[in-house]
């Protein structure tokens, strides 16, 4: 990459990881220059594609500065962002990779950035909120309702399953993603939505079945075959958030076994996604993680297949009216939806769309 892009990805990726923020103002070109090492000539063009792409804004005298959002979308800018992706997608397609390889691939980069930035609404949009337990589906589900109902957007926030549905409780919330089990009842969802969300009608909607279980490195070097292997000396695990609902299912799993959550070495580090723990046994900073069979798939890691269980979206009867909720029911009970969640790997779809009400 010529020096004046790297000095353009670097501005853009501080802008997307929050660290300059709109209207912040952007170091002069003199000082940008200096940094780099280069001629004011190349900080100028780096300086240039980014205003194009309508990300920062520079006017003669005073200086560059980072777009607002209402700034940020411009025909200019969404034509740019199309040249790129045809780009992209042409290098990759001559690479070898197929279409539905690529959509894949970016609704898993998609899945991991939605969790560290929050996409803004236009002024024509209105937001649905989401909530809860993370799943590779949900990134699908917000493209899906930007073409079922252009005038909405599906914010993503992913703090488990009893976060979720602590959102809906204090309205903080419209839809919750959740897969808690209910160990007296032995099923989902059901008795936790009854204790925590009282005297309201409450429909679950079900995504379909996961398959839950051990993720570990291609070839399975440290011969893990169950839970049992977590309590290894010898053994790295990384483990999800407080609240979600693996780590619900998980503990009540070493309970029954008579293990130790202290004796797991790791079980203190955290992350807050089902890809997140995959990437942490690829990056070789785990051994071993607790997450859905889709997620490993999109590792290229094995699998060791401890569990199914149900993950539903919960949404109160209020939202369950919108006729954009209508839309997406409709979508998940069509041929096209199953076989898109049948196309990411580690599910059944036999009851997706189906409803389920809770009083």
């Amino acid at each position: 990459m010529a020096l004046f892009g790297k000095i353009a990805d670097s501005v853009r990726r501080q802008i997307l990881d929050g660290s300059l923020k709109p209207g912040d103002p952007l170091p002069s070109v003199r000082e940008m220059s200096e940094r780099w090492g280069c001629a004011p000539g190349t900080v100028q063009r780096a300086y240039r594609e980014l205003a194009a792409q309508g990300l920062i804004v520079s006017q003669v005298g005073q200086g560059s500065r980072v777009a607002e959002r209402g700034e940020m979308h411009t025909p200019l800018r969404r034509a740019t962002l199309v040249n790129q992706l045809e780009a992209f997608l042409l290098g990759v397609l001559a690479a070898g990779y197929s279409p539905h390889e690529v959509d894949s691939a970016m609704h898993e980069v998609l899945d991991r950035w939605q969790v560290r930035v929050e996409l803004p609404a236009t002024a024509s949009q209105q937001v649905l909120r989401f909530v809860g337990s993370h799943d590779p589906i949900i990134s699908m589900l917000a493209s899906r309702i930007s073409a079922l109902a252009p005038d909405y957007i599906l914010k993503l926030t992913f703090v488990g399953s009893f976060g979720g549905l602590m959102a809906l409780a204090r309205y903080g919330a419209d839809i919750a993603g959740c897969h808690l089990w209910d160990r007296e009842t032995g099923t989902y969802n059901r008795a936790h939505v009854k204790q925590l969300l009282p005297g309201r009608r409450i429909a679950l909607l079900t995504l379909g079945h996961r398959r839950l279980g051990l993720i570990v490195p291609h070839g399975n070097p440290a011969g893990i075959t169950g839970l049992r292997d977590l309590v290894r000396p010898d053994v790295r695990f990384i483990n999800r958030q407080w609240g979600a609902g693996t780590r619900v299912w998980l503990e009540a799993q070493l309970e029954e076994l008579g293990l130790s959550a202290e004796a797991i070495n790791g079980y203190g580090d955290e992350v807050n996604t089902h890809l997140e723990v995959a990437g942490a046994v690829a990056e070789k900073r785990a051994d071993v993680g607790l997450a859905v069979e889709a997620a490993a798939l999109a590792y290229g890691l094995d699998f060791i297949r401890l569990t199914t269980e149900r993950y539903d979206l919960v949404i109160p009867a209020e939202v369950w009216e919108l006729p954009v909720i209508q839309r997406l029911v409709a979508w998940l009970n069509s041929d096209e939806a199953k076989a898109a969640i049948l196309d990411l790997g580690g599910y059944e779809v036999e009851e997706t769309g189906r409803v389920e009400w809770v009083e």
